[in-house]
């Protein structure tokens, strides 16, 4: 299952083949997905996966899907490059606890 990410431009960002490890269109892997969190490979929490959109700490949309419902207005989106080499993942070192979710903020 591929899902690709866009930033609030709506340019492509990064992708997932396997809905878990987050890579960049250039194949250099940058986080993964545990149930409704992102962590960096280090194991911090760095943002929150519902509904097709990743939200960071402070309740705002940082990247949305296809799929993404309700959160800000979508923007146009732009064509996606072509998939680069995919780099080999870095190990995943502890996660740390995960925060509260924030409140959802619109722009």
């Amino acid at each position: 299952m591929s899902i690709d990410f866009y930033d609030s431009k709506g340019r492509p960002y990064a992708y997932t083949d396997d809905g878990e490890t987050i890579y960049t269109f250039g194949g250099v892997p940058i986080a993964f997905i545990d149930g409704d969190s992102i962590y960096s490979f280090s194991g911090t929490h760095v943002a929150f996966f519902e509904n097709g959109q990743i939200w960071d700490h402070r309740g705002g949309v940082v990247l949305f899907t296809d799929q993404a419902s309700g959160g800000p207005m979508k923007p146009l989106k732009a064509l996606k490059p072509l998939k680069g080499l995919k780099s080999l993942k870095p190990l995943k070192g502890l996660k740390a606890l995960k925060p509260l979710k924030p409140l959802k903020s619109l722009p």
